[in-house]
């Protein structure tokens, strides 16, 4: 029996209490026998109308017998009456569609269900789509085996101890009784030695863990603890315990070395899968099926003190959780490992890695791709150094060609799996109040200014891409009334790749004008000439500098460059000066890097527009004079930039 439906027995069995006494359709689709649900529910369809419920089971055993035409067309009629399906159903919409239809009608079904799925679900589908459509993931040489342990049952869940791999079976076992959903054993755990090879012994029953009538699964040794952490039917001695609507679920418990068993995580109503424990942060990950989470199955972590549960659960959120089921966490070298059947996938369940970032910060989850994932369900991947050099590690799948319903594979490869990524996040922020500013446009640019990806930052200012790993980039960010932000930056350490980050600083059009004589002009401190030059001094050029960044910022902005003087000596000289200072302005700009398409204007008034009483043959203090002597930047197209 199929892990994902061991999972699914557990996520539906409460569903039992409800369905109609007289449908075999029901009964058939409960034992997970699908095919013959599907004939049972036909011949119900000649008779009568089914329940939506049993409508959407029937697509189900379509799904779950490959016939991914026959599910598509149920999911599309369902969703046509009822657009408000469960996320869960939509990602088997989303699933049967790209198996049967075209790329249009995905997009129209994926655009008609944005209101019910994340940013992050369309984020990660886009990044997916296109790692996978181009081959872009990673190609690494995957050596993969199948492990001689393996039988005719169910093999999966390996996990390593010591020098042994652990792992889950239904293999047959005299002492253990029958699970009748899967006409198998109950799920044992098992133990068997790991050759030099990477192969794995003949496995036996692995005794360090209390006898048990039920379910023993999904097995963690966490070595500094010392301990092994496992998944059990909920039980008490030989009784299984059912909740209030006869749901029996599966805990979370925990064995130490000197055999004492507790219960770590329990639920009756809830199910617990997986247990991984990270000993750097003490957190223990597990997959559970809680009603608030985002599908299916999502993946949590619990705070712990040396195993002891010490908080409430916690999501790991829409990056990594998504409307299927994701199970089977493990961390190696920074990156989480986990599997989903998300729709954009390769297969049922595929295999994907996320670096770990600071503060539950995730990056975008990666097909490992088809040196591992098939058109299957793969899952359980685990990894570690290995001896000889390069990695060593496991995982599971029922694809063609093994020897049971789902086997472990071994595989060795030179490399870390997963692609390398950039993921570059920042703030853009106002520089004149330090406020963040919102509904930006920033683009990522490759080393040929060609556009890589386009995003929106948020109400918080928040900004973010991720994309497949390159070393030079540019970046520019605009929204109107707001200035342009351009860089260019290298990224050469693979560390700062998983999390480079880089500010935006936006300069707003209205903080760097003011009004003066009726005309919108560039904020500068007032600057003067040495008396008869048009000579640029430092000071001038400070004040010039202040020009050439607001044109930077603001790169369609259309200039005029006036100068004026006051009345002292002839009417015709100070013309000439107010000319000659006016042109020095404008070759300063231009030499800054100013383009020439910028100053529209440049004139020289001299002393014809004084802007007090100080006229030829009227005495004035010296401060008046200096009132007419002024340079003015001014914006004609200033309309355009607000």
């Amino acid at each position: 029996m199929k892990l994902r439906n061991i999972i699914l027995f557990f996520l539906m069995s409460c569903t039992l209490t409800f369905a109609q006494k007289d449908s075999k359709g029901d009964f058939y689709f409960f034992e997970y026998a699908y095919k013959d649900a599907i004939r049972e529910y036909t011949k119900e369809l000649t008779k009568r109308r089914l329940s939506n419920q049993q409508y959407l089971n029937l697509a189900d055993a379509y799904l779950k017998t490959e016939d991914y035409k026959n599910a598509a067309l149920i999911y599309k009629d369902v969703y046509a009456k009822d657009s408000t399906l469960n996320n869960s159903y939509i990602n088997k919409l989303l699933l049967t569609v790209r198996k049967t239809d075209n790329d249009e009608s995905l997009n129209y079904f994926l655009s008609k269900s944005s209101a019910f799925l994340s940013k992050e679900l369309h984020e990660n589908s886009d990044f997916n789509f296109e790692l996978l459509e181009k081959n872009q993931t990673r190609s690494l040489d995957f050596f993969v085996f199948n492990c001689y342990l393996n039988s005719e049952q169910a093999d999966f869940s390996p996990s390593f101890y010591k020098d042994e791999l652990l792992f889950t079976s239904g293999r047959q076992n005299e002492k253990r009784g029958i699970y009748e959903p899967s006409g198998e054993s109950y799920l044992d755990i098992y133990s068997g030695k790991i050759q030099a090879d990477g192969d794995v012994t003949i496995p036996r029953v692995f005794s360090k863990i209390p006898n048990s009538n039920f379910h023993k699964a999904t097995p963690y040794y966490a070595e500094t603890l010392d301990d092994i952490i496992y998944m059990l039917s909920n039980a008490d001695r030989n009784e299984l315990i059912f909740d209030k609507n006869g749901k029996n679920t599966l805990a979370i418990g925990l064995v130490n070395d000197k055999g004492r068993f507790q219960y770590l995580l329990r639920d009756l109503s809830t199910s617990f899968y997986y247990p991984f424990y990270e000993t750097k942060t003490g957190k223990l990950f597990f997959a559970a099926n809680f009603e608030s989470g985002y599908g299916g199955t999502d993946i949590y972590y619990v705070n712990t003190n040396n195993g002891q549960i010490m908080s409430a659960p916690v999501n790991l959120g829409p990056r990594i959780n998504s409307p299927g089921n994701e199970i089977a966490p493990f961390i190696f070298d920074g990156s989480l490992y986990f599997s989903s059947d998300i729709f954009y996938g390769l297969g049922g369940m595929d295999i994907y890695t996320s670096n770990m970032e600071q503060d539950d910060v995730f990056s975008i989850p990666v097909n490992l791709g088809r040196g591992i994932n098939s058109t299957n369900d793969d899952f359980g991947f685990i990894i570690k150094n290995n001896e000889s050099g390069g990695f060593l590690g496991y995982f599971s799948s029922n694809r063609e060609g093994g020897k049971g319903n789902d086997d472990i594979y071994g595989f060795k490869v030179a490399e870390k799996p997963g692609l390398r990524t950039l993921a570059i996040r920042g703030v853009v922020v106002n520089p004149a109040t330090g406020k963040s500013i919102e509904n930006v446009a920033v683009s990522l640019l490759d080393k040929e200014k060609e556009v890589l990806k386009e995003v929106v930052s948020d109400k918080e200012g928040k900004y973010q891409f991720e994309i497949p790993f390159r070393k030079e980039y540019g970046i520019k960010a605009s929204k109107k009334g707001y200035g342009i932000f351009s860089a260019s930056f290298v990224v050469e350490n693979e560390e700062d790749s998983k999390n480079y980050k880089l500010g935006i600083n936006l300069p707003f059009i209205h903080d760097v004008v003011e009004q003066k004589e009726n005309k919108t002009v560039i904020k500068t401190r007032k600057f003067y000439f040495e008396i008869g030059t048009s000579i640029i001094s430092d000071a001038i050029a400070l004040e010039l500098d202040k020009v050439v960044q607001v044109v930077k910022n603001f790169p369609k902005i259309k200039l005029k460059i006036e100068t004026h003087t006051n009345s002292r000596g002839s009417s015709a000289n100070n013309l000439i000066i107010s000319r000659n200072r006016s042109e020095s302005i404008k070759k300063y700009l231009l030499q800054k890097g100013v383009a020439p398409e910028n100053i529209e204007q440049t004139v020289g008034y001299g002393e014809s527009q004084l802007i007090n009483q100080c006229k030829d043959g009227v005495y004035c203090l010296e401060f008046l004079h200096n009132q007419n002597v002024r340079s003015l930047i001014s914006i004609l197209n200033y309309d355009e930039l607000q």
